[in-house]
């Protein structure tokens, strides 16, 4: 039986400015070697489509699907963004990453970016991912490790945030220290040792652009989004304590020094 998750992030403005950033080079480098033009690739947790849409137009002799939670606007926008884009070789569907809704052996990749942290139960996550990847084909992940954050200067605060995010998310049934996990989870799912390749990828901000950005996202988000609903709904965060991590956030942004680096597990999984 399958864990409920509540997604901590949500879709708010400030979500989506953040996921409307990744694309394919600076989210998925790692996979991109495997790819060929004919390939038809599933993408969970497609999002705002930046990625998914990508994929189109490397696997340009292929076919891309992107599949969202029921029920959400999101995928609105991610067909009109391949839209704008000119990308028709793509397709936009609503599903449970716990039960997808495609027959055995579809795909000849099954991707997953910043997923698996979020759902009741990665390792049924990447059974279904193997179930609906063709014999010889790929199962790819990547996930934030959120105990791996590394910043400068020390300002203080940030350490209480990471640590009241970690339990956030963890209240909200999922994982927030994916990355490290991924291949614990892989084998659990099924996978041999021998079939998974891992790597990481860091994410890296300092110039003052970069700085502005990701501090200005990250203090509108635990003010403004379901991240700051769910903590105070689990007792974890006063009104008072989220305001204060955000002003945290825009104090290491102002920093003319300033530099932090997230850490990404990634992980091919042959079929």
């Amino acid at each position: 039986m399958t864990k409920e998750a509540e997604y901590t992030h949500g879709h708010h403005e400030s979500v989506l400015r953040s996921h409307s950033w990744r694309t394919a080079k600076n989210s998925a480098a790692y996979l991109l070697p495997y790819l060929k033009p004919n390939m038809t690739l599933l993408d969970i947790g497609c999002g705002p489509g930046t990625i998914t849409t990508d994929f189109a137009t490397i696997l340009s002799e292929g076919h891309v699907t992107g599949l969202e939670v029921p029920n959400s606007d999101i995928l609105d926008k991610a067909r009109a963004y391949a839209a704008g884009r000119g990308v028709t070789n793509i397709t936009f569907v609503a599903g449970d990453a716990l039960a997808l809704p495609f027959p055995d052996a579809s795909f000849d990749v099954v991707h997953a970016h910043q997923v698996l942290q979020h759902v009741g139960d990665p390792v049924q996550m990447l059974k279904e991912m193997r179930r609906v990847t063709k014999p010889g084909g790929i199962v790819a992940a990547r996930e934030a490790d959120m105990g791996g954050l590394v910043w400068y200067p020390e300002i203080e605060g940030m350490k209480e945030w990471q640590q009241g995010y970690i339990q956030v998310a963890r209240a909200n049934g999922g994982e927030p220290e994916a990355g490290r996990r991924l291949h614990v989870w892989a084998q659990a799912a099924g996978f041999p040792k021998e079939n998974l390749t891992l790597s990481v990828g860091p994410w890296c901000y300092y110039t003052p652009e970069e700085r502005a950005w990701w501090s200005g996202l990250w203090a509108d988000r635990t003010v403004s989004s379901n991240f700051a609903t769910s903590a105070i709904k689990h007792g974890i965060y006063t009104q008072e304590r989220l305001e204060r991590d955000a002003a945290t956030w825009r104090k290491w942004g102002a920093e003319e020094d300033g530099w932090f680096t997230l850490l990404n597990g990634e992980m091919i999984a042959r079929v």
